[in-house]
């Protein structure tokens, strides 16, 4: 498994890595897991500057950032392979999309914008581009985020459109690859739809996806799921108990498209209230349609 951590020289890194290091731990496989620690710089590479001055202004920030990204790494314990690089790229997102695609990788991570409140998200400009154009998985690390030791459960929040059963495959294989019990949340909020395309009850339909996911794990781990009541979807959230080390994944809007993210309403609602890091994932193409790997995070 491949993670790419956005690293900025802030305070949002420790966030960050973090969150990268608990999931690592938390792997059945640690040593199958390999975290690569990227800071983006805007403009050309040095070789590629216009002028003299242009590429000695380009390569002192390069030295800049690989003394920073030098310290960043000494958060990683030697137990977890780790990398870091310096990207030059027009935007930290596109930097990060870039390495991204350089090769397999399971998960984006990045930090809440700097000046969110402890322990909540208020995603800056950087997340915002992720969240509506990624490919790959992204993770957000509310601010001050405190590590736990490993995760000890994660939780799925389900939508009921067309489509929604694909983040329940994501989070199923995720559980067993992490070996912790799956929770099933489905979120009634007076401000969203009571009711599933299919006439259903989002209790019925909560109850069908549980049913689903009790035979697709085969009791490698246990699910199980809550319904939460609310005036809107946020108080809804807040109803619910969490764990410090849990994390939360939710799917891409429908106006996704395939294989691409979309950060939906009910997530930006979510993420007003959720105390735990949430993965997106992207829209993957329908269940009956085979994922071209096994996906998790």
């Amino acid at each position: 498994m491949r993670y790419v951590v956005g690293i900025t020289l802030d305070r949002r890194d420790r966030d960050a890595v973090s969150l990268a290091l608990t999931l690592a731990r938390s792997v059945v496989a640690p040593h199958s897991v390999a975290i690569e620690l990227v800071h983006v710089i805007r403009g050309p590479q040095p070789d590629h500057a216009q002028s003299a001055q242009e590429r000695e202004f380009q390569q002192l920030r390069k030295d800049s950032a690989l003394e920073g990204l030098a310290k960043v790494s000494d958060l990683i314990p030697k137990s977890i392979r780790s990398t870091v690089t310096v990207h030059f790229a027009e935007s930290m997102a596109e930097g990060l999309l870039e390495i991204a695609s350089t090769g397999p990788c399971d998960l984006i991570i990045v930090g809440a914008a700097s000046r969110g409140p402890f322990r909540r998200f208020t995603v800056g400009s950087v997340a915002n581009a992720l969240l509506h154009s990624a490919s790959v998985p992204v993770a957000l690390a509310p601010s001050g985020y405190l590590p736990p030791s490993r995760l000890t459960r994660l939780t799925c929040a389900m939508g009921t459109r067309v489509g929604a059963d694909a983040v329940l495959d994501v989070s199923i294989s995720s559980s067993v690859r992490h070996d912790v019990p799956l929770r099933l949340i489905s979120l009634i909020g007076l401000d969203s739809s009571p009711n599933t395309p299919d006439g259903r009850s989002p209790a019925d339909h909560a109850r069908a996806l549980l049913l689903s996911a009790s035979q697709q794990v085969d009791d490698a781990v246990e699910v199980m799921v809550d319904v939460a009541h609310g005036r809107s979807v946020d108080s809804a959230v807040e109803r619910l108990s969490w764990d410090d080390s849990e994390i939360v994944i939710i799917g891409s809007s429908r106006l996704a498209q395939p294989k691409s993210l979309f950060l939906g309403a009910t997530a930006n609602k979510m993420l007003r209230s959720l105390p735990v890091p949430m993965v997106v994932v992207p829209r993957y193409p329908a269940p009956d349609i085979a994922p071209d790997k096994d996906l998790s995070v």
